[in-house]
């Protein structure tokens, strides 16, 4: 079972929560997934979604790419949760730590890009993990300040969003113990 760790909520009563625990077990309407351009889903937490969630969001992926083509930052690609508690999987596609001086843009608009989608999708709450943090090498510390910081950008730009809840889910102590460092020195 996932539990909140912290949780702000902002004037116009949405909220933002750490959550420690498992993306794939999300009763919410949708979760991230750190993806890559080409919908991929062969390692990391895009792999476990997609393990999860059965066969549908592979094709699904694929049939993007195919409509499509590539997968940029700040427009992420969707499909059903398949098999998952989530309604959709919003395929959010962080930067690989280095590849370009545009990194911190890059990851802020892979979240920010995230919400709109959610946005036009009507969903009430979604789950991301710590984008781009694992095998795209971003630095934990420096992804957990622009997350917060472009969710809460977000928040204060769409008071009337649908989006009303945002939960950052992240797995390993380390991760959690980062998160909650950078959470103290923005939000306490």
């Amino acid at each position: 079972m996932n539990s909140i760790l912290v949780e702000k909520i902002f004037s116009s009563g949405q909220s933002l929560q750490v959550v420690q625990g498992d993306i794939t077990i999300e009763e919410v309407d949708a979760i991230v997934n750190a993806a890559n351009k080409y919908l991929a889903h062969g390692g990391g937490v895009a792999w476990a979604i997609s393990q999860k969630g059965g066969a549908a969001i592979q094709e699904e992926s694929d049939e993007w790419i195919r409509k499509h083509g590539q997968v940029s930052h700040a427009q992420p690609a969707w499909t059903s949760g398949g098999r998952l508690p989530a309604k959709f999987v919003i395929h959010a596609v962080g930067p690989v730590w280095g590849e370009t001086f545009d990194d911190d843009k890059n990851l802020s608009d892979a979240v920010t890009g995230s919400l709109q989608v959610a946005d036009e999708l009507k969903c009430a709450s979604i789950s991301m993990p710590a984008i781009s943090t694992g095998i795209f090498g971003f630095p934990k510390d420096r992804a957990a300040g622009i997350i917060f910081k472009a969710t809460t950008a977000y928040f204060e730009k769409n008071t009337n969003s649908s989006v009303k809840q945002v939960r950052i889910v992240l797995f390993d102590q380390d991760s959690i113990d980062v998160f909650l460092k950078i959470w103290k020195t923005l939000f306490e």
